[in-house]
């Protein structure tokens, strides 16, 4: 498998992990990887009138820092522009939006770490 094929993985999995964990937390997965034009949303979950969208970071080692530091001021700002137009058609009866963010870890050994953080912008 290529390097892009394994970080593509690594990505997929970490996603699944996050919205298993929301699920868990009593959210409804509304939709995953939404593409809004060239933008992508990676997570939108709804519990009650609250929305969220979560963006997830996930990696193969902490040796640079958490995943969650690789999210700039720019990264935000296109996530923002995303939802904003994915709310024009997609309102939902939400009352409240809120932003998260998720980093998720794996180890050699297969094991994982979830890191989440509400509110992260």
């Amino acid at each position: 498998m290529t390097a892009f094929g394994d970080r593509a993985a690594t990505g997929r999995k970490g996603e699944e992990l996050v919205a298993q964990h929301l699920a868990d937390d009593g959210y409804t997965i509304v939709a995953r990887n939404v593409r809004v034009g060239r933008l992508e949303l990676d997570i939108i979950a709804q519990k009650g009138a609250l929305l969220i969208v979560c963006e997830v970071r996930s990696r193969t080692s902490r040796a640079f820092g958490s995943p969650v530091a690789t999210i700039d001021r720019k990264k935000i700002a296109r996530i923002r522009r995303a939802t904003a137009e994915w709310l024009r058609s997609n309102r939902r009866g939400t009352r409240e939006l809120r932003f998260d963010a998720a980093a998720v870890t794996f180890d050699a050994d297969g094991s994982h770490e979830l890191e989440y953080y509400e509110r992260a912008f």
